[in-house]
């Protein structure tokens, strides 16, 4: 089965926690903090695979979860990280956040890699937060959490040819004939039912043709079967129009071609700047001489190559020139880093630190910061409580408070968990 697109809920591991220990040997009066941090989480990477061609491994995982870093123990060890979730896709896959739209990678390269969710690092244990100040302290960091977000994962074949044309014009003969490929044909509509690819060899060079399933009028929008393979010619330098001359099914092939580009367009106006080639098939029909004629008073400055598909005449012509033509264009980037928004920038991008407002007689305090903080805060004795009020003040979270007409005595809310405020 082909599966060029699925949704994922990716969560990395969180980190371990870590440990609030006391040195406690023999002739060692106040020996001091003994616990150790916890390991990092795992981090949730994926990476080009060339022996993959399908998203189908991933078609039935509604959710990829990193396991946890270890937590920290007494003796000042520290936990051990966890290893990483690496998840092997096709090259040409693309990762996209579902929530901001912003294209996490584009893995265009066998074996390129990318973090698509980070794993929590490990909270500290009393050995590590021991300060000159505060040389014993009696708490420990709780594990970083883990990133989550949700995902959209594209297939986008790296050809660098498409076949491109109305069902039955004969893209899948064509394929058979000029490549190593063997795709199903028929003389039906939608034989093809997902993309083919072929390599084409010639003395000099080797290129890579994809045959699309037919378009109809309407595929950019959702009809017939070709919208949802329309994103696969965006990665292809050249469009190879094949166009059905001999007009068996009663269609104008001028109209033919017409209707496609117009779909091309709808889909993407990108695709029309790219290079083409019209492939006038099908030249042993009847009516194809007379068809041609007509199509060429029409289209002024195209190349156009007369072939008969199905005996192997005139191809020859065509893969010279799709040969040379390959060598010199370069492929479309559709994801510039200098252009798009990274993940390291999206995730650590300025913001506000905070956000408070009322739900009646509540006042809720919301940001990334204070809630990873608060989860990171074992709540377990009188200094870990200071601590984390101390850290809440510095960050301007008490004037802001003060500035909305917070008195001694009102709740404060922090996700699920409500505070007395005192000043």
């Amino acid at each position: 089965m082909f599966v060029d697109e699925v949704v994922l809920n990716v969560e990395a591991g969180s980190g371990g926690n870590g440990c609030m220990a006391y040195r406690r040997e023999k002739f060692v009066p106040m020996g001091g903090p003994f616990g150790g941090s916890g390991g990092k989480g795992a981090d949730i990477i994926f990476k080009a695979d060339s022996g993959l061609h399908t998203l189908i491994d991933l078609r039935y995982q509604k959710k990829i979860k990193g396991t946890n870093g270890n937590n920290g123990e007494g003796k000042g060890k520290n936990g051990s990280n966890s290893e990483n979730i690496i998840i092997k896709v096709p090259v040409g896959t693309t990762i996209k956040d579902v929530e901001t739209g912003v294209i996490i990678a584009d893995l265009v390269k066998p074996g390129g890699e990318a973090i698509i969710a980070y794993g929590g690092r490990g909270g500290r244990g009393n050995v590590s937060l021991a300060t000159r100040s505060n040389p014993c302290p009696s708490y420990a960091e709780k594990g970083e959490p883990g990133e989550v977000r949700n995902i959209k994962v594209e297939l986008r074949m790296m050809a660098d040819v498409g076949l491109v044309g109305m069902p039955s014009v004969g893209k899948s003969t064509i394929l058979s004939m000029i490549s190593n490929a063997n795709p199903k044909i028929a003389r039906y509509h939608f034989t093809t039912l997902s993309p083919n690819l072929g390599v084409v060899k010639t003395k000099d060079n080797d290129f890579v043709v994809a045959d699309l399933p037919g378009l109809i009028e309407g595929a950019s929008s959702g009809l017939g079967l070709g919208h949802k393979f329309l994103k696969h010619i965006e990665r292809t330098k050249i469009i190879a129009h094949v166009i059905d001359m001999a007009g068996e099914e009663e269609r104008d092939p001028y109209e033919d071609y017409v209707a496609i580009r117009k779909e091309l367009e709808n889909f993407s106006p990108k695709l029309l700047t790219k290079p083409e080639v019209i492939i006038a098939n099908k030249m042993d029909g009847p009516n194809a001489k007379e068809n041609l004629e007509k199509f060429k008073s029409k289209i002024q400055n195209k190349d156009i190559y007369e072939v008969t598909a199905i005996i192997g005449e005139g191809l020859d012509e065509v893969i010279n020139k799709l040969s040379e033509m390959t060598k010199t264009l370069p492929r479309d980037v559709l994801y510039d880093e200098n252009i798009q928004e990274s993940h390291v920038l999206y995730k650590f991008k300025e913001e506000k630190a905070f956000t408070i407002f009322k739900d009646n007689d509540v006042y809720v305090v919301k940001g990334d910061n204070i809630e990873k903080l608060f989860k990171m805060t074992n709540f377990n004795t009188e200094e870990a409580y200071e601590r984390f009020s101390n850290k809440l003040r510095k960050m301007g979270v008490d004037d802001e408070l003060m500035k909305m007409g917070i008195k001694e005595g009102d709740t404060v809310r922090i996700l699920d968990f409500e505070f007395e405020w005192t000043r």
